[in-house]
């Protein structure tokens, strides 16, 4: 017996009523026009290969001088910090006065394919480093390390901790194999070698829907049924579809840097037991003694919690080092109207107070 009765006659008007919206919606969606993402108004001041570095045009008079460098994951670009102007990591930071950098990757192809992670950190990374430590007359910058982009940020502070003045990480996996790490439970049993070997570079919507399949129901479904209740707005639409566009961007990914990463980061867990080489220099967490803020997502579903925390565990106890949690997602970290109002002023407050240590 079911546990609730449906009557046929209001199952029907729910049908009608459906299909009305669906109408309805068609209508906006044939008027929304292109949807515009990376809003901040940005200049390239060093470019090389794929990689383009980017200063956003500051907001405040006297911007901090320091600069901070945005250093994003591989698998998404990264407009995702600079969605649309109330959902923009970015501009929120240039609010507060921060002088706002970032690396976008651009679209690896196969000329890129024997790109290491090795190439990525002590070469991209630190010639962006050192371009911006040239452009300023300083021997240090901030950092903001993003998920993956957190991890190559942990590596390049502990091979170049003379570099960096200050590490900011958000969402970013430390620790692979807590228990309730999916995305890494599933990675254990992948013939990373064989994948490669085949692929060359590892497609981008291989691993889209790898990501989605996390939460099949809410991310392949659901999401969709809901947003015929919203699709007589036409703002709230293209909300939506900003969303969309950013999930549905994805680069392939480097195959020898996405051999490494998967085989050392996810297989052997190796950043976390101390066992990881980049090139032919031992990652040694230890040499992080500039200040450390760590942001996470309490609800994050792609990198858990007790993932981000174990870094605590890693570094010098002397180090000054900062947690922050915040009540939301891995997406919610970036877009939500709570992160708009918590996460930029924190971390420009923490900044500021670390200025001229």
């Amino acid at each position: 017996m079911l546990p609730f009765h449906i009557r046929p006659d209001q199952a029907v008007q729910d049908m009608l009523e459906f299909n009305k919206k669906l109408g309805d919606g068609l209508k906006v969606l044939s008027d929304i026009g292109d949807i515009e993402v990376g809003v901040t108004p940005k200049e390239a001041v060093y470019q090389e290969d794929k990689l383009v570095l980017y200063r956003y045009k500051p907001l405040v008079d006297n911007p901090s001088p320091i600069p901070t460098l945005v250093i994003y994951a591989l698998v998404n670009r990264p407009y995702m910090v600079d969605l649309q102007a109330n959902r923009s990591l970015v501009r929120n930071l240039l609010e507060v006065g921060q002088d706002v950098y970032l690396i976008d990757w651009g679209y690896p192809d196969m000329a890129d394919r024997f790109l290491s992670l090795d190439d990525y950190i002590n070469g991209y990374i630190h010639r962006c480093v050192k371009t911006l430590c040239k452009r300023y007359g300083i021997e240090k910058i901030n950092i903001i390390g993003i998920c993956q982009g957190g991890c190559m940020s942990l590596c390049y502070s502990a091979l170049h901790p003379n570099k960096v003045k200050n590490l900011v990480t958000m969402v970013t996996p430390v620790d692979f194999k807590t228990p309730d790490n999916l995305l890494s439970h599933w990675a254990q049993k992948i013939d990373v070698d064989l994948l490669v070997d085949t692929l060359g570079n590892v497609p981008g919507e291989f691993l889209n829907w790898l990501f989605l399949s996390l939460k099949p129901l809410r991310l392949t479904g659901q999401k969709y049924l809901d947003m015929v209740d919203s699709l007589d707005n036409k703002e709230a639409t293209k909300n939506f579809l900003r969303m969309e566009k950013w999930i549905f961007d994805s680069p392939d990914q480097a195959g020898e840097a996405f051999r490494q990463f998967a085989k050392d980061f996810f297989q052997k867990n190796a950043l976390f037991t101390q066992k990881l080489t980049i090139g032919d220099k031992k990652i040694d967490l230890k040499n992080i003694t500039m200040p450390v803020l760590n942001i996470y997502a309490t609800q994050d579903h792609i990198v858990p919690p007790d993932s981000s925390k174990a870094l605590k565990t890693l570094i010098p106890s002397s180090t000054d080092y900062t947690e922050l949690s915040f009540h939301g997602g891995h997406i919610g970290i970036y877009v939500s109207g709570r992160a708009q109002r918590e996460i930029p002023s924190a971390i420009g407050k923490w900044l500021d107070a670390r200025r001229k240590s």
